[in-house]
């Protein structure tokens, strides 16, 4: 018998209108010493003015863990579905 006792299964609860999700096209990212600052937001071809859709706030420590997640997810992705191209930054805002 172990003395490392099981950690509980992680449950999450989603409400509806969260599940829906929200489609984004543009990540601005600023930080502090103490927190991340994701602004997520949609711009439209064409058009100069992104309406940021939802911000996320992290402390350094979790950002850089979503970071080491979101690599391993690409690498899978990649593996089964084949390299993403992300194109240039003349092509549309990719990442700020």
């Amino acid at each position: 018998m172990s003395d490392d006792p099981t950690p509980p299964k992680l449950q999450v609860q989603i409400d509806e209108d969260v599940a829906q999700g929200v489609y984004t096209n543009l990540v601005l990212i600023n930080h502090t010493e103490n927190e991340f600052i994701l602004d997520f937001a949609f711009i439209q071809p064409g058009n100069a003015r992104a309406k940021v859709r939802s911000r996320l706030i992290s402390s350094p420590r979790h950002t850089k863990r979503l970071l080491v997640a979101l690599q391993k997810n690409i690498e899978r992705f990649e593996e089964r579905f084949g390299t993403i191209d992300v194109g240039t930054d003349d092509e549309g805002p990719i990442l700020h």
